[in-house]
């Protein structure tokens, strides 16, 4: 069973996604994997080289991240053509550990962590959708606090993603993170529990 792991920002997915692996399921992480399609030698880092000048890589030939940051900041059009780079190199990344975990462990349940599910439409790829769910006034208060930023940019970004009650009110199980980490634990250890995982 392949399962789509999503929240929001500062909703505690990567918590809930650390849990899953300490009880033995699989993660496939986007974030992970997309540090690792843009690695030197890797097809990706290439085709963005190509694409926006070698002035994007370090001396290293390793990708520089805020020399793209600024060819791609506030130019929708560049922004897109590096999407369309990176996102079908993120998918066959995870789609190869994906596979890879299900030929090892075939009866090992694995997950995919996906800030973006929803807005990239690929929980249809799924058996089901996990979300992390906590409510908004929890969600900036903690953006804040973990990030710094102040309240007009925090809600800024949360605004880019798609509300959270939306994303609980499509899943297909909720975690909510709104209390305490033990009381979160507690949740995640019943959903593996449902799927005959202890």
């Amino acid at each position: 069973m392949r399962i789509g792991l999503t929240g929001g920002i500062a909703s505690g997915k990567s918590t809930v996604s650390r849990m899953l692996r300490e009880k033995g399921v699989f993660v496939s992480d986007a974030d992970e994997a997309a540090r690792a399609v843009v690695e030197p030698g890797e097809p990706a880092l290439a085709a963005i080289a190509a694409a926006f000048g070698e002035g994007v890589l370090q001396p290293d030939g390793r990708l520089d991240r805020p020399a793209l940051g600024r060819i791609v900041f506030g130019q929708p059009d560049k922004l897109r053509q590096l999407e369309g780079i990176l996102h079908p190199a993120i998918r066959r990344h995870m789609q190869a550990e994906m596979e890879q975990a299900e030929r090892e462990r075939p009866e090992r349940l694995v997950v995919a962590d996906i800030p973006l599910l929803y807005e990239t439409g690929q929980d249809a790829a799924y058996d089901g959708v996990l979300v992390v769910y906590v409510p908004a006034d929890v969600q900036l208060e903690r953006l804040i606090k973990r990030s710094g930023m102040d309240e007009t940019e925090a809600r800024r970004r949360i605004g880019l993603q798609l509300d959270l009650e939306e994303k609980k009110r499509r899943a297909d199980w909720v975690i909510d993170n709104g209390g305490s980490e033990q009381e979160t634990m507690r949740q995640a250890e019943r959903f593996l529990a449902e799927r005959g995982i202890s």
